[in-house]
């Protein structure tokens, strides 16, 4: 048999092995050679020396029920355990979020703030997800007017707001469709899980041990929920939980309310620092009047939807806070925005490509909202706060999408061993219901929530050592905590 031939006939093996056992162990055909690594282009950050990171690509099928067909390749960076041998653990898939975030570099990025013992116990692995970054990315055009600057008012008040809201939903499905349409039925989570799978046995690893944050959560369970006897030591943090993506963007609108009234207080707690107003209704009034002022008069291509991005990013994260009040009070006494913009332009390449993928997989992988039912939610919204953030509503847009797919992503197994799910008590990003939702789908495993805290991304995030010690001892030496495990948190930040 030809090389060719023997390739076909073992992509077929392993992808009629998933199609039959959906939930259970796949024993995956090795590649006909193994991932050979190279230097990285200059988008990828060098560690500190002696390590160094290197990069490779690997192809796959375009759809793994089809693996005879078109093929895409994955671009995959490494960083080697910095032990001995005998500390030697494996590999560590790591992925940063999104969907459409690259994770290329964050194999570097993230792996710089890992434990020590961990650094040195595993090779970390970072590849971007197929359809982000050097992965065959995605675009789709203009997106409706996503891009524009300023961008059209993102929240509907009103009948023929609503109307106009729809039909650039509709405009952003039609233009992914014109640009990325021989795509949109395979950049879904779970052709990503396959590509996982494919990584793991190119690098001649017995197991996959994985650590993913926010939509790497998800990416997680739907890998476990495929390949459950491949899975190793897997860490979910900042978890996404079963369900729709529509479903899950309703309940993040409304977190980010709750979290927006505790940055009110916050800030009214500090009026001194900030001068924003020494109540949170008076700061409220403050936060109002600025986005009024910039829905009237955008400043050099900055208005509302530009606004609500920046307080979308800002919530996320408490270190942020005293930035976005910084900037809030930059708008009301020198009528500048600055002070609220982004470092990278929105309309920047990598953004454009974040952005389109992340519509996509979110459209691939489950089903989509009727347009009656986000005018429903909007309003249902707009009744808890006449001005929310709906910034990450990204799937919307799904109401109008050209491609359906027919079924839900799989998530979780019975068969994989225990899982680590890691959580902020207060995330607004990801709220804790999600890890609290997921955790029967992962029988035997074990939440560690930071009470008293309220950002998004906590494992080698945010400085706490119960959650760090906790998870480094799970990933290197196999521990897992008889019962789940509650950390005291930081609490709110002090103005500085």
């Amino acid at each position: 048999m030809t090389r060719p031939a023997r390739r076909t006939a073992l992509l077929c093996a392993l992808a009629a092995a998933i199609a039959l056992l959906p939930a259970a162990p796949v024993q995956a055909a090795e590649p006909p050679s193994p991932l050979r690594f190279t230097s990285c282009s200059g988008s990828v950050p060098r560690p500190a020396a002696p390590e160094r990171v290197e990069c490779g690509r690997l192809s796959v099928p375009l759809d793994w029920h089809r693996p005879s067909g078109p093929r895409i390749e994955v671009a995959v960076s490494r960083v080697r355990a910095s032990g001995t041998p005998a500390e030697r653990r494996g590999i560590l898939l790591v992925n940063p979020g999104g969907p459409g975030g690259s994770g290329l570099p964050y194999a570097v990025t993230k792996r710089a703030k890992l434990p020590e013992s961990v650094r040195r116990a595993y090779d970390v692995v970072g590849f971007d997800p197929r359809g982000v970054g050097r992965s065959t990315p995605v675009t789709c055009g203009p997106m409706g007017g996503l891009f524009d600057s300023p961008g059209s008012d993102p929240v509907p008040a009103g009948a023929r707001a609503e109307r106009a809201y729809l039909a650039s939903l509709r405009a952003l499905a039609d233009d992914c469709a014109t640009h990325a349409d021989r795509l949109l039925p395979y950049l879904s989570t779970e052709q990503t899980a396959y590509d996982m799978e494919a990584i793991r046995a190119a690098l001649g690893e017995p197991r996959t041990s994985f650590l993913g944050v926010s939509y790497g959560s998800y990416l997680g369970a739907a890998y476990t929920a495929r390949f459950p006897h491949r899975v190793g030591r897997m860490v979910l943090d900042s978890v996404v939980g079963p369900g729709d993506w529509y479903d899950f963007d309703v309940r993040q609108s409304r977190a980010l309310l709750r979290q927006r009234d505790t940055f009110f207080a916050w800030t009214a707690a500090h009026a001194g620092r900030f001068g924003l107003g020494g109540t949170p209704a008076a700061v409220r009034d403050s936060y109002l009047r600025v986005r009024r002022e910039l829905a009237a008069r955008p400043v050099a291509g900055f208005g509302p939807a530009e606004f609500d991005r920046a307080v979308y990013r800002a919530l996320g994260r408490t270190e942020r806070w005293a930035g976005l009040a910084d900037g809030l009070r930059g708008q009301l006494t020198d009528g500048d925005p600055d002070g609220l913009r982004p470092d990278g332009a929105f309309d920047s390449a990598d953004s454009r490509n974040y952005e389109a993928a992340n519509r996509v997989v979110k459209c691939a992988d489950g089903p989509a909202p009727s347009p009656r039912d986000i005018v429903a939610d909007i309003r249902g919204t707009r009744r808890l706060d006449p001005q929310p953030v709906l910034t990450g509503m990204e799937a919307s847009t799904c109401a109008y999408w050209h491609h359906r797919p027919g079924r839900r992503t799989p998530l979780g197994s019975p068969d994989a061993p225990p899982v680590l799910l890691v959580a902020s008590a207060h995330d607004p990003v990801t709220p804790i219901e999600g890890a609290r939702r997921l955790q029967p789908l992962l029988p035997g495993s074990r939440l560690v929530t930071l009470d008293d805290d309220y950002s998004h991304g906590v494992f080698a995030s945010r400085g706490d050592a119960c959650v760090d010690d906790t998870v480094a001892a799970y990933l290197v030496r196999g521990e897992v905590p008889s019962r789940n495990v509650r950390c005291a948190g930081p609490g709110l930040p002090t103005a500085r």
